[in-house]
C-alpha cells in the first residue's frame, strides 16, 4: 500500500512538473536555487508582483535585448516599483550553451541585469511547469498569484536591436496595467527567441 502511494506521489508531481501555467490561474509554485546557491520560492513572494525571464546567454535574442540594455531597462523599470523579477536558465547541462551557475551569475553581473535573482533549472521542471518554450519568453504573476500575462518581451520577434524602439514592450504595458488594478489588455502574445535546451525528461 505504501509503494502504491509512493508511486501515485511520484506521477501527481511529475504531472504537475509537465503541467503548462495557465493565464487567468494560479501561477504553479516552484522552489530552485538561484546562482549564488540560495533557495527560492514563488511562496517567498506572497503578495507581491513577479516577474519570470527565460534567458539563455548564448541565444541572439537574448543578446538583443542585453545588448540594446532594453531587458535591464525593463528589468529596472519593473523593480523600482516593488515587482520581484526572476531570471530563469533552463539550459541543459549537456549543452554547449550552458553556463555554470558561478558563470552564469557573472554573466548578468556583466551585463549590468537587475533581477532578483537568476534562477538555474538545470532538470528543466520550472520552465516545463510554465511551458517555456523560447529564450526570452516572459511571465507575470500578479499580487493574488495569478498568471496575468504570458508571452514575448515585445511586439517585433527578430534578432535586430534596431527593432527595439518601434516595438510595443508588453511586459511594461502589463506590470503598468496590473500595477495601477487595471485587467491587462493582452494578457498572452507569442513568444519569440531560441528553443530553450531542455534535459531530456525522465
Amino acid at each position: 500500500m505504501k509503494a502504491l502511494l509512493t508511486a501515485l506521489t511520484l506521477a501527481m508531481l511529475s504531472a504537475t512538473a509537465l503541467a503548462n501555467a495557465v493565464v487567468g490561474q494560479p501561477a504553479p509554485a516552484f522552489s530552485a536555487v538561484d546562482a549564488h546557491g540560495r533557495r527560492v520560492q514563488l511562496a517567498d513572494f506572497k503578495g507581491k508582483t513577479v516577474v519570470l525571464e527565460w534567458v539563455n546567454p548564448g541565444c541572439p535574442y537574448v543578446r538583443k535585448h542585453y545588448g540594446a540594455l532594453n531587458m535591464q531597462a525593463t528589468q529596472k523599470a519593473a523593480t523600482a516599483q516593488g515587482v520581484v523579477w526572476l531570471a530563469v536558465n533552463s539550459t541543459t547541462p549537456d549543452h554547449g550553451d550552458y553556463l555554470p551557475p558561478g558563470k552564469m551569475a557573472a554573466w548578468m553581473k556583466d551585463q549590468g541585469a537587475a533581477a532578483t535573482a537568476t534562477l538555474m533549472d538545470d532538470d528543466g521542471q520550472l520552465g516545463r511547469a510554465y511551458g517555456a518554450r523560447t529564450t526570452p519568453h516572459l511571465f507575470m504573476i500578479d499580487a493574488k498569484g495569478l498568471l496575468a500575462y504570458a508571452g514575448a518581451i515585445d511586439s517585433k520577434p527578430t534578432a535586430n536591436p534596431a527593432d527595439i524602439p518601434s516595438a510595443t514592450n508588453h511586459v511594461k504595458q502589463a506590470l503598468a496595467e496590473s500595477l495601477s488594478g487595471k485587467p491587462v489588455s493582452t494578457p498572452a502574445t507569442r513568444a519569440y527567441g531560441c528553443t530553450i535546451k531542455y534535459a531530456n525528461a525522465s
